[in-house]
């Protein structure tokens, strides 16, 4: 009888922790992808988002005028991920001219403090945002 106690208990936990991670991973699918300011030249960051303790992650976007180097919007992200349960890694960043007038958005440069983003991959979450919009990079 203990055994088959001990059995169902460890498929209860099992279910419980399932349900727990597809409840963490439907949070990681509500994280907006992109996130900047609708216009002027600004610093941006690409960020890796994944589920603590688990392996289900995301690349989001991030970039603001209000950020004087790119550690302040880290600063900003991160603690915002955690609350969700989340972990986050700075993958490098850049810089992003936005024209909402002519709808153009160039990503290039790179961070002093992480490096230089992978531009190829922040353009293409940009473009999941931006799909009307011609978006250019350059590592220069």
């Amino acid at each position: 009888m203990l055994r088959v106690c001990a059995a169902v208990n460890r498929l209860t936990l099992r279910g419980a922790l399932g349900k727990a991670s597809v409840a963490m991973a439907d949070s990681l699918a509500q994280i907006p992808d992109v996130e900047i300011d609708p216009e002027g030249s600004f610093k941006y960051i690409l960020v890796r988002v994944k589920v603590k303790d688990g392996d289900a992650h995301k690349d989001i976007v991030r970039g603001t005028k209000s950020a004087q180097y790119h550690n302040h919007i880290f600063e900003k992200v991160n603690p915002a991920m955690e609350a969700l349960g989340m972990e986050c890694k700075c993958l490098g960043g850049g810089k992003i001219e936005h024209n909402s007038t002519e709808k153009k958005l160039r990503v290039f440069g790179e961070s002093t403090a992480f490096g230089k983003a992978d531009h190829s991959v922040s353009v293409e979450k940009l473009k999941s945002v931006f799909s009307d919009y011609d978006i250019t990079w350059s590592d220069n």
